[in-house]
């Protein structure tokens, strides 16, 4: 959408990091849909324990103040990059932006998502939901695992939801052609997040970088709002009181991004920090590696099967 002019800031942290060694520069973290909500805290959370961040923002504004915020809270470096990725062509935009900037990537977490309670259609032709909360991450992640691989070890948090619980994947209507609900396009691409996290870790094994996904909660945060079902309008605001802050909801993806004791856990789901059993659709290997090539063939990736 936007090319990111760098500041005077990144080009000098650029220059800090081209003369000093890998191994002594701070972990750097990179998180998309980190302008606001469980993506800024998370964010945060991480620049407060020393982090490099790297964020991706779809608004300009947002992005920069959020960027902002994060340095001032953690007193670091925050690099910021700009892109809407319901879009394949800003996917990859940003994908090489990032290898061409970063040094190096640490952790990978895959917060971008949404809920749009009618169909709206993708500049790819896809339909949103599913194009931003399972092909974005998706086509994201594989563009940047050979700097993952390079890095390891190094971790992909994927944010996924319990309403994968109630979700499935339907390869004959995936883009909800036929028939659309927002509610079932949500929990179909919260269950594809797991599934993906679950195949990514079975084709990465042994090479030292994890996969996992994670519950972050009932939160607080502005989601669904540009396009809310009836239930968000009426219902949610009376139980806001008792959802969780954004820094509550971030927690999970926190401690999944630096617990030690995690450094060789992969395949898992999280939920409060702890590991918890998915849903069994969630743990259906067949299907999942039917998900990876089917969403290859929809980013236009090669999909080797796993050896």
């Amino acid at each position: 959408m936007f090319a990111w002019r760098e500041s005077a800031m990144s080009r000098r942290s650029d220059a800090a990091a081209r003369s000093t060694p890998l191994e002594s520069q701070p972990r750097v973290v990179l998180i998309t849909g980190a302008s606001g909500g469980i993506g800024k805290a998370t964010a945060l959370g991480l620049a407060r324990a020393g982090m490099h961040l790297a964020i991706v923002g779809r608004d300009r504004q947002r992005t920069e103040a959020a960027a902002l915020e994060i340095r001032e809270a953690g007193a670091g470096t925050v690099d910021a990059f700009i892109a809407d990725l319901s879009s394949q062509a800003e996917v990859r935009r940003v994908a090489d932006e990032v290898q061409q900037r970063m040094p190096r990537i640490d952790v990978l977490v895959n917060n971008v998502g949404g809920f749009w309670q009618t169909r709206h259609v993708t500049v790819d032709g896809l339909e949103r939901t599913f194009a931003v909360n399972h092909l974005a991450p998706f086509l994201l992640t594989n563009l940047l695992l050979d700097l993952l691989r390079r890095n390891a070890p190094s971790r992909v948090v994927t944010v996924s939801s319990n309403a994968h619980r109630t979700g499935r994947i339907d390869f004959d209507d995936l883009q909800g052609e036929r028939s659309y609900s927002g509610s079932r396009a949500y929990d179909q691409s919260k269950l594809a997040n797991v599934l993906f996290a679950f195949e990514l870790a079975r084709r990465l094994h042994g090479t030292r970088v994890t996969s996992n996904a994670l519950h972050p909660g009932v939160v607080r945060t502005s989601f669904g709002a540009e396009d809310p079902a009836a239930v968000q309008r009426t219902i949610v605001p009376l139980l806001r009181p008792f959802m969780k802050t954004p820094a509550q909801g971030a927690a999970t993806s926190i401690h999944l991004s630096t617990a030690p004791d995690l450094e060789q856990i992969t395949g898992g789901f999280f939920s409060s920090s702890a590991r918890v059993r998915p849903s069994r659709r969630g743990e259906d290997q067949a299907v999942a590696e039917h998900l990876w090539l089917v969403s290859s063939e929809l980013v236009g990736l090669d999909a080797p099967r796993p050896s």
